[in-house]
């Protein structure tokens, strides 16, 4: 109904307002919807490859006692086969370290000083991700996207889902994803066509000052699977060592100490 002065009375700016507002309502549905159709693709991709390699570079932010955020960046390579080798390097500024798992022994080496730890872990490389994090305390990089089950990792915490449209990571057109759970928001970009891959992976924690977050750039995917080596053989020189003395197997650790360190 129009007013006297040909502008829409009352009951028609309700009108309009409820109908944009179902509208909204249908679209963010129907956003959230399609974001959660391409994370499947891309979690049922990864969880039928059988064998699994990547190059990645990530910058994990931190955020010092008088909130100065600081950068490190790192890079190295993964190989894996199911249900039980994992291969990884990672180079960084103030470590060259490399983790190698059979199946059946977990060895950690740290090559800037020549020392090697193993464990003995029996299992799948679902027991490995859960025992480093866990256990070690050692995570390893964009380790939810490693499980048999990705989406089963991702999906429960998952509280918000947008796509966000196309991106350009590395000059591969990718479907930009974010998501929302309680303590942190993550964002991935996915390869588009018939191979879904991540080809970056962002998380920022909320429930830290500062929000600092852990990035990760995935190139050269599946170009390293056929020469990985899953077998430990101790350099020439190397020292073996208990894990807990590997302690500068990270970027963090022995240059930034916590809060009551």
């Amino acid at each position: 109904m129009e007013s006297p002065n040909g502008r829409p009375g009352l009951g028609g700016l309700a009108a309009a307002t409820c109908v944009a507002a179902l509208m909204t309502a249908g679209s963010a549905s129907a956003d959230e919807a399609q974001a959660r159709e391409l994370l499947k693709a891309m979690t049922d991709y990864l969880a039928a490859q059988t064998t699994m390699s990547f190059d990645y570079q990530t910058n994990l932010e931190v955020v010092t006692t008088d909130d100065q955020k600081l950068m490190i960046a790192s890079s190295g390579s993964l190989s894996m086969e199911r249900p039980g080798h994992l291969h990884v390097t990672r180079t960084g500024g103030f470590a060259d370290v490399e983790a190698m798992f059979d199946g059946e022994t977990l060895t950690l080496l740290n090559k800037t000083t020549s020392n090697y730890a193993q464990a003995a872990i029996a299992g799948d490389i679902d027991t490995l991700i859960t025992t480093l994090r866990d256990d070690f305390k050692r995570p390893l990089p964009a380790a939810d996207l490693l499980f048999t089950d990705p989406l089963a990792a991702l999906d429960p915490i998952i509280t918000q889902a947008s796509d966000l449209g196309s991106g350009v990571i590395d000059g591969v057109e990718c479907d930009h994803l974010a998501f929302r759970s309680a303590d942190v928001d993550m964002q991935i970009w996915i390869a588009q066509g018939d191979t879904p891959h991540p080809c970056r992976y962002v998380i920022t924690t909320k429930d830290v000052t500062g929000w600092p977050q852990y990035s990760i750039d995935f190139s050269a995917w599946g170009e390293g699977a056929a020469s990985a080596t899953y077998t430990f053989e101790a350099p020439a020189g190397a020292t073996k060592v208990e894990p807990t003395d590997l302690v500068d197997f990270d970027e963090i650790a022995g240059i930034y100490a916590t809060t009551g360190e």
